[in-house]
């Protein structure tokens, strides 16, 4: 005789299907989609300033930057193989990355021009059962930076550079963080709810008085045929 399922047991075994369903769906869609061909690189722009710019690389969609959005998604490029960077709708440049790189361009206007400065992104953390934090120095007076959790935490990363970044895998947790120049700290800054393999980037701005720190979920451009 066959055992017969409750209402709820029965909605609850539906349920499960379901999602176990949309699981693998979301998997095959992942392992299908479409990839960019070895050899390609990813680049993007950040904008330390508080006053926001429109930014574009290669063929990637213009994007607007500023204090609450520090940064584009990284669009994908050939690498050895030069692209333009517009900025407010102007060229700012001809650049060539490595090929298999990722790199973030820091742009900063001086008077009717601007300036980008690399930094390498690539070399990151890889443990797909963990989050990426990648921390930037983008201050150009402060010798050494720090991070900490936030108020009395540990220190995430000391000494980082001016135009430099520093990156650690970690278990995505909710915490609050402080970037830090010298003795002069930021605002604190809460870490959104993470999920393992997200990569997120922590901006260190404003002056090395008054530091500021900002943060964003990194994204890359989808790829398809263009």
């Amino acid at each position: 005789m066959t055992p017969r399922l409750s209402p709820t047991l029965l909605a609850l075994g539906l349920a499960l299907a379901a999602a176990g369903a949309a699981r693998a769906e979301g998997a095959f869609a992942q392992l299908y989609a479409a990839r960019p061909p070895a050899g390609s690189s990813f680049v993007r722009i950040v904008n330390p300033e508080s006053a926001p710019m429109r930014a574009q690389v290669a063929g990637g969609p213009a994007q607007d930057i500023g204090p609450s959005k520090p940064a584009t998604t990284y669009a994908i490029v050939k690498g050895d193989q030069e692209f333009k960077v517009q900025v407010d709708g102007k060229p700012a440049g001809a650049l060539q990355v490595a090929p298999d790189s990722f790199t973030t361009l820091v742009a900063r206007r001086d008077g009717g021009k601007v300036t980008l400065a690399r930094i390498d992104d690539s070399g990151g953390a890889q443990d797909a059962l963990k989050a990426e934090l990648r921390f930037y120095n983008l201050i150009p007076g402060c010798a050494g930076a720090a991070l900490k959790v936030s108020p009395q935490g540990p220190t995430l990363f000391d000494d980082i550079k001016p135009q430099t970044a520093a990156a650690r895998a970690i278990n995505p947790v909710r915490a609050s963080l402080a970037g830090a120049c010298g003795a002069a700290a930021s605002a604190e800054l809460a870490l959104p709810a993470l999920q393992p393999g997200d990569h997120y980037s922590l901006f260190l701005g404003g002056t090395a008085a008054v530091p500021t720190l900002t943060g964003q979920v990194s994204a890359t451009d989808p790829y398809g045929n263009k």
